[in-house]
């Protein structure tokens, strides 16, 4: 609906009050918000930082922000966003996409 969350970031004031208006203080389930396009793809940002198999700083590009992105500390709950960590880093806030071919073609977008 008009106003409805579409990613799980952080809302209220960073980092004292998590409103949760979302529906998630940590870590949202996947499919949570449904698709947010044509293709139906689901959590694409927020939720956790998301590992890539890209080179980048001192280690490897994470991107998408996470639960903890708010707009006045990590505002990059957003698909350009990037961010750098190294290969040894572990945190509540970082994860890995995986992904399942259906073997098929692949859907049309609908006009």
């Amino acid at each position: 609906g008009e106003g409805a969350y579409r990613a799980n970031y952080f809302q209220g004031k960073f980092p004292e009050s998590n409103t949760v208006e979302d529906g998630w203080v940590h870590t949202s389930p996947r499919g949570a918000f449904g698709p947010q396009n044509a293709y139906g793809l689901h959590d694409m940002v927020g939720n956790v930082w998301e590992w890539t198999s890209t080179p980048g700083g001192d280690g490897y590009v994470k991107k998408g922000g996470s639960f903890l992105c708010h707009h006045s500390y990590c505002y990059r709950y957003r698909n350009a966003a990037r961010s750098f960590n190294s290969g040894d880093t572990t945190a509540g806030n970082l994860g890995f996409r995986c992904v399942h071919s259906s073997g098929g073609e692949g859907k049309e977008m609908e006009e």
